[in-house]
């Protein structure tokens, strides 16, 4: 089948989007996407009519869905905005791209390997884009560090740390929100269970998909701790109270790209400790270590401390930040990432992010699963591109073509 790599959208005078998921991240998209010109929504669906309710507010022309194939029963759709619980993802954006719809998925997009190669095949199959809602690639500091890379700052690129850790324990608990199944995923998996957040923007960085590809994972889980430590003040009688844990507080995974970069992949979500996604990013010049900002550059820096990056965003500043960065969810990057994939469809633009973007950033998650259990061993990424990746002669468009 050929490859949707530097396939374009066809042209849309208004994209018209449809919302699958309405709980609290549904909503807060939908809500960014309804931000931009040339956007309407035509649909929407959840299985809890309360949270459908919730979503007419922002969309009140939106008809409301008694089911998901009922959603997709229509011709008056361009995009379908999959926003449930992860184990939906795969089923619900296979049946919109094969109802004939563009589908744009929350992250991960998939949780097994099998799955990954569902996306792609049957993006291929329907030449409907899988678009992964990425939302971290499209950070002040990401989108500033990327400008930075291809202006050759740090030279030749060798390394990159990227991780997701978020102390999620009380959501992880919560009844009503994501903890009604998300918690259940520490019970059946050890492994990074989350890991396209900062693994995305490194990517990016790096080329992957585009002269370069990820080849291999190693893996290796802590003990766990503190999730069985937040089970322990349930009342004795709560369901939950006699819950295992299976999955390990750190999951540490180093990944190698076929030209020799290595990243650092780490996943913790129940660890007393402040946010970070490292967003970090290192080659022949120097590099940049973010949460807080940080850089280093030869001959620019001075002794082995780091500088202060202010003049450097300043200087670098990438000028979609400036056009969308005000007031969208996550401190603007959902804004812009909203901003961007309109902007893509109404102008018949490649996406920025394609569905072999949604499958290799979403198998370290199963792939650091099978690594883990087999004590640490390498693990081999799968080329969902089926080489096209390297054929950088090809005209395969990188994301956000360089300003400036």
């Amino acid at each position: 089948m050929a490859t949707m790599l530097g396939v374009p959208f066809e042209r849309h005078s208004v994209v018209r989007i449809a919302l699958a998921g309405c709980g609290g991240r549904g909503r807060s998209v939908l809500g960014d996407f309804l931000k931009q010109e040339g956007v309407e929504c035509v649909a929407l669906f959840d299985v809890i009519e309360e949270r459908t309710d919730k979503a007419k507010e922002l969309a009140p022309a939106a008809r409301t869905c008694s089911s998901y194939l009922s959603l997709l029963d229509a011709n008056d759709i361009d995009l379908v905005i999959v926003a449930s619980p992860w184990a939906f993802h795969v089923p619900m954006a296979v049946q919109a791209m094969q109802a004939g719809f563009h589908v744009a998925v929350e992250v991960p997009c998939a949780v097994t390997v099998e799955e990954c190669w569902e996306l792609v095949e049957t993006s291929e199959q329907t030449r409907k884009h899988c678009c992964i809602l990425e939302n971290c690639c499209y950070g002040q500091n990401e989108l500033t560090i990327l400008n930075m890379v291809r202006a050759g700052v740090f030279g030749e690129l060798t390394h990159g740390e990227a991780a997701y850790i978020h102390d999620l324990r009380t959501v992880l608990f919560d009844l009503e929100g994501e903890g009604a199944w998300r918690r259940a995923e520490h019970i059946t998996r050890d492994g990074n269970l989350y890991p396209t957040h900062g693994l995305g923007p490194v990517c990016w960085y790096m080329n992957i998909h585009r002269g370069d590809r990820l080849a291999s994972i190693v893996s290796m889980s802590s003990k766990e701790v503190n999730l069985s430590a937040a089970r322990g003040k349930l009342e004795s009688d709560d369901s939950r109270s006699s819950e295992r844990y299976v999955c390990g507080d750190m999951n540490t995974s180093i990944l190698r790209t076929v030209q020799g970069k290595t990243i650092l992949l780490q996943h913790d979500v129940v660890t007393p400790r402040p946010y970070s996604r490292l967003n970090s990013i290192f080659g022949s010049r120097g590099g940049f270590a973010d949460f807080p900002a940080r850089i280093y550059v030869e001959g620019e820096s001075e002794g082995h401390g780091w500088a202060d990056f202010a003049p450097y965003k300043e200087k670098f500043a990438h000028p979609l930040w400036e056009v969308a960065g005000e007031g969208g969810g996550h401190g603007g990057m959902d804004g812009v990432m909203a901003y961007r994939l309109v902007q893509c469809m109404r102008e018949g633009l490649c996406p920025d992010m394609d569905v072999y973007d949604a499958a290799a950033w979403s198998v370290p998650g199963p792939l650091s699963e099978a690594s883990v259990k087999a004590g640490g061993a390498p693990q081999q990424i799968p080329d969902f591109t089926k080489g096209a990746w390297c054929d950088i002669e090809s005209g395969i468009a990188a994301p956000l073509p360089a300003s400036n």
